[in-house]
């Protein structure tokens, strides 16, 4: 191997002025100054993950002055990373790929599911009978599938098939969970919604019938998507600055991908306090605080970001959240309409 000492071979590799391991250069110091290498070379098992979490998250006094800013000086901290200051605090899409991927597997290894409110009365019987209903039926499916199963002797026909499987026992767990659901009536006008794409109207059907079931698939896929609440968001936010010479496309993506970091983080968190033992009232309290803290930080980033006027920042924050609304359900249809949580 090219540049391999072995001193490095021993353990540490660092030599002032040596031949730089990864790409062979001849260093001038601790670093490469063509590949960026540091000429100290790790071989022990912490090492791993000083890497796992350098390469990751980029923890090492990043996330530690970006955490920090993002709560309570969104609009410096999306300023400054905009203005150049890349290399003190994580990118924006760094960090949000990450706290989507800890708060989706929190909320799996917590069991904690969106479920629509329930019903008393001859409503909730009534959608208990149609959730019976979805269990027959997918009971039947279930047993065709396997009958089909025992006879398939081509793998990819069997791995198929196993997957039907799967997925079936998984909507079953899910009904089963939750035997009571929305009120009907109030998914009526929904199911009546005929948009013209077949998909997305069998969609909203399936959504009419059995909204915890749609709610809980919603849940177990949105987060693989949840990219795509960024592009969805730029055109809105253009058209709050149209035409502007000092703000790009680029601005608004950092703008937007750290504000959604932002409302995830209090996602998180309200997650986690459900967990805890405590009363309603403080629950109830703490999702109320939730509820404040997003506009301020709304409102607190526009102004620290774009330099907006305290009345020019306040009605954008009213419009951004509408625009929030829109993209949410635009991103929801799409997710049904793609087949992905019907």
């Amino acid at each position: 191997m090219r540049g391999m000492t072995g001193e490095a071979i021993a353990g540490h590799g660092h030599e002032d002025g040596g031949a730089c391991l990864n790409c062979g250069t001849t260093r001038v110091g601790d670093y490469c100054h063509a590949c960026g290498q540091s000429g100290h070379i790790h071989r022990s098992m912490s090492a791993i993950g000083h890497d796992l979490a350098h390469g990751v998250f980029h923890f090492e006094g990043r996330a530690l002055r970006t955490l920090p800013m993002l709560a309570t000086r969104p609009g410096e901290l999306t300023r400054r990373y905009i203005a150049g200051e890349r290399a003190r605090f994580v990118s924006p899409m760094a960090l949000f790929l990450f706290i989507v991927f800890v708060l989706f597997t929190l909320l799996s290894i917590l069991g904690a599911h969106l479920e629509a409110p329930a019903l008393d009365g001859a409503t909730a019987q009534q959608a208990r009978i149609q959730m019976e209903q979805s269990l027959a039926r997918n009971a039947a499916q279930t047993s065709t599938l396997a009958t089909q199963r025992a006879a398939a002797t081509d793998p990819a026909e069997i791995a198929r098939l196993d997957g039907k499987l799967r997925e079936l026992a998984a909507e079953t767990r899910a009904t089963q969970l939750a035997m009571t659901t929305a009120d009907p009536s109030g998914w009526r006008k929904l199911g009546e919604l005929k948009t013209g794409w077949k998909r997305l109207d069998k969609g909203l059907a399936k959504a009419v019938e059995n909204p915890n079931l749609i709610l809980y698939k919603l849940q177990s896929n949105a987060y693989k998507f949840a990219w795509a609440l960024i592009p969805l968001s730029l055109p809105f936010m253009w058209l709050m600055f149209p035409f502007s010479r000092r703000f790009g496309m680029y601005d608004h993506a950092v703008f937007v991908t750290y504000s959604l970091c932002f409302m995830l983080l209090l996602v998180l968190a309200v997650s986690l306090f459900a967990q805890l033992p405590v009363g309603s009232g403080l629950y109830g309290l703490v999702i109320t605080v939730a509820i404040i803290a997003a506009p301020i930080h709304m409102y607190k980033q526009l102004r620290g970001a774009y330099g907006c006027g305290r009345i020019g920042a306040f009605l954008r924050t009213l419009l951004l959240f509408v625009i929030s609304t829109w993209v949410i359900t635009v991103f929801t249809l799409l997710l049904v309409g793609l087949g992905l949580v019907g």
